[in-house]
């Protein structure tokens, strides 16, 4: 990681708490903590596809 104040080094987890917030979070209420838990979750989930190949890792 980057060293701290480079705007670079948190780009990406930046970038996927704001798509949290706006596809997720500010799209209304939840009744319980629990149904937030379950739709943040579900969201993570769909969001990091656990069997799509990673080109980084040099497994494409």
């Amino acid at each position: 990681m980057s060293r701290r104040g480079n705007c670079q080094g948190n780009a990406v987890a930046e970038n996927f708490f704001s798509s949290l917030k706006r596809k997720r979070i500010r799209r209304g209420t939840y009744k319980t903590r629990e149904e937030a838990r379950q739709d943040v979750f579900d969201y993570i989930e769909i969001f990091y596809d656990p069997v799509r190949k990673q080109v980084r890792n040099g497994t494409l």
